[in-house]
């Protein structure tokens, strides 16, 4: 069985993927700088089936280090500063961990022969999928009508998905260029357990627990397409094994809901008053709507997401009621 180098495993999603490879039997290597998204209580349950590295992916030389101690067979790539209103205030340390630290890890994976390199993108790549908005328009004939294929051009809008592209971009060169087995992951908005209070849904939460004000952008009419944390780790586990190596993958759940639904629907299962929600100034060149084509994955691979929308965003409020000592910790 394939010796894994998950990096960004202390992290929301990365933490999910270690869960899930131990329970798959994986020999693991996880690499974590744990920066404030970062927290090795995601993963303390299974400690012992794993090695662990806190290391910057951008430190070449702990990189190779790492590398030649352990050879690892394939590497998923999860480690990335991803919180778009962040790249708006600061965008030097996305550029700095998603673009650097990427090359970095491609470079190192040359040398050491990687059979397989998971490179983690994601739907906002694409840029906005929206008539609505014209701000775009120049590419509208370039996009398609309903949702993203992986063939389509990027068009990123905001630093944070800028640098994401550059990622999956450089990734995909150095598939081209030197032969680096890299597969692409393009998954979209994910939510669930253990994600940091400063994404829509966990902040949702843990606001309305407190009886504060719910912050909703603008009137809360931006459209995602929402893919629980399980089964889009289950997805790339699949790409991990099934895909075809220098392809890209989309990996979606085909189920979108504006954001006013999102925070609302959290109230109803809280027993809280709409009352709550704050409608607050836009964020800067906000994307109205995204959404995949993830027919590849399906017809390929046979790969299609378990969790009705529903289900798991009661799952995951239900797990924030019940982990409050976790959450708590974390806020300002």
């Amino acid at each position: 069985m394939k010796k894994l180098l998950i990096t960004g495993g202390a992290g929301f999603i990365g933490s999910e993927c270690v869960r899930q490879g131990v329970k798959h039997g994986y020999p693991m290597v996880v690499v974590d700088k744990l920066t404030y998204a970062g927290d090795i209580r995601r993963i303390i349950e299974v400690e012992k089936a794993f090695t662990f590295y806190r290391t910057d992916i951008t430190d070449v030389i702990e990189i190779t280090r790492i590398f030649a101690q352990e050879k690892p067979d394939a590497v998923i790539h999860w480690a990335a500063e991803s919180h778009v209103d962040r790249s708006i205030q600061d965008a030097t340390p996305f550029f700095e961990s998603n673009v650097k630290g990427t090359m970095v890890l491609l470079e190192v994976s040359r040398h050491y022969g990687i059979e397989r390199f998971i490179n983690i993108s994601t739907d906002e790549v694409y840029g906005e999928l929206s008539a609505l908005n014209t701000q775009h328009s120049a590419f509208r004939t370039l996009m398609p009508s309903t949702s993203f294929s992986e063939s389509d051009p990027l068009i990123p809008s905001s630093p944070y998905s800028v640098s994401k592209a550059s990622s999956d971009m450089i990734g995909r060169a150095f598939f081209r260029t030197y032969g680096v087995p890299v597969i692409t992951v393009r998954p979209s908005n994910t939510y669930g357990p253990f994600q940091y209070p400063e994404k829509l849904i966990p902040v949702a939460i843990s606001r309305a627990i407190d009886n504060k004000p719910v912050p909703v952008y603008a009137e809360g009419e931006n459209i995602r397409e929402w893919l629980y944390v399980e089964d889009c780790v289950a997805g790339v586990y699949t790409i991990l094994e099934h895909g075809r190596i220098g392809e890209a993958y989309n990996l979606g759940s085909g189920q979108e809901r504006r954001n006013i639904e999102v925070v609302k629907r959290i109230l109803s299962i809280l027993g809280k008053s709409e009352d709550l929600i704050t409608f607050v100034q836009d964020r800067p060149g906000h994307d109205f709507r995204y959404r995949l084509n993830s027919e590849k994955i399906k017809n390929e691979l046979g790969f299609k997401t378990r969790t009705d929308f529903e289900e798991g965003l009661e799952k995951t409020v239900r797990w924030y009621v019940e982990n409050e000592a976790w959450w708590r910790l974390l806020l300002p």
